[in-house]
């Protein structure tokens, strides 16, 4: 059993993996009365507790500029505008229908049955971002069905490979579309984007891009509000406020965010001390520039270079 854990894990499998691969064989074992005979050498794996991963600014836009420059990663895009403005999951928004959008109050209800976690029903305002998609999503659907979308359609829709979409049933994902995404990568010779290769596609080029990797290769769709709820945590809104719009959250994510969140403050206060180009104090000497600044100024108040003094000195004869 120990060989075969060992085996397992030179062959790069997770140990989640290795753990229910153990588990199955535990069964079995436990059936044929010979589990007893190596409890005591079997141990569940330490498994790693994976909350996310934060975008820098330029991964961000990178990969909200390169999902509009192909119409088949459409859907990917609009689903991640939402995600990193509300912080909804993939389950919660391939479950939105037309019924929870308010249009007047420019909101989305989150709905329990919307997601296999225990979020909640929430009420998420939409900021200028997710309120462009969610008018970009309605004119699709006109354009799709001739129509003003109904309560009970999908904001995704359903479609697969050349079938007609169908508004009645939520779309299965877009799975393939977010991993050619994030995996894209440009030719350092050519420019041209395309998916990880040996050699560039195009033929005039042919240069060696096998070790090039896009920066967000790896990037889960997840991923996406686990950035969201950072940005709302360096924005210093409270675990209430944060709550409130990203539902359950438990007590070590709120203790990470609690940990982004003096980040940010210690980011700021440094700034104050030099670090950045607030013009904050940095020495004694500028402490001492600003006295004398104002023994100057008040020079000038009282005599200045016209030589008018507003007040004459006392002098003992």
């Amino acid at each position: 059993m120990l060989a075969y854990i060992a085996e397992r894990k030179q062959a790069g499998t997770s140990n989640g993996t290795i753990n229910r691969d153990l588990d199955l064989l535990r069964g079995v074992l436990k059936r044929a009365k010979r589990w007893h005979m190596m409890t005591e050498d079997i141990r569940p794996l330490p498994k790693g507790h994976n909350v996310g991963r934060a975008l820098a600014h330029d991964e961000k836009l990178r990969v909200l500029k390169l999902a509009a420059t192909k119409p088949e990663w459409q859907n990917a895009r609009l689903a991640a505008v939402l995600a990193l403005n509300t912080t909804m999951q993939a389950g919660e928004v391939r479950g939105l229908r037309w019924e929870v959008v308010d249009f007047i109050e420019r909101t989305i209800t989150v709905r329990r049955n919307t997601t296999k976690t225990d979020a909640g029903e929430r009420v998420i305002p939409l900021n200028a971002d997710a309120w462009a998609a969610i008018l970009e999503l309605r004119k699709r659907a006109k354009l799709l069905f001739g129509a003003e979308p109904q309560p009970d359609w999908y904001v995704f829709p359903h479609k697969e490979g050349f079938t007609k979409p169908d508004p009645a049933r939520p779309m299965s994902g877009w799975r393939t579309a977010w991993r050619n995404l994030t995996r894209a990568i440009h030719c350092p010779a050519c420019g041209q984007l395309q998916k990880p290769a040996e050699k560039c596609r195009n033929i005039e080029c042919g240069a060696d891009i096998s070790k090039v990797k896009s920066p967000t290769h790896g990037l889960r769709f997840h991923d996406l509000r686990h950035h969201a709820i950072t940005e709302l945590s360096e924005g210093q809104a409270s675990d209430q406020t944060i709550m409130s719009i990203a539902g359950h959250i438990s007590p070590k994510m709120l203790r990470l965010y609690s940990h982004v969140r003096m980040q940010a403050k210690r980011k700021a206060l440094e700034a104050l001390s030099g670090g950045g180009s607030g013009g904050g104090y940095r020495t004694n000497r500028d402490t001492n520039s600003l006295a004398q600044s104002t023994t100057q100024a008040q020079v000038n108040k009282n005599g200045g270079a016209d030589g008018i003094r507003t007040h004459q000195p006392y002098c003992k004869s």
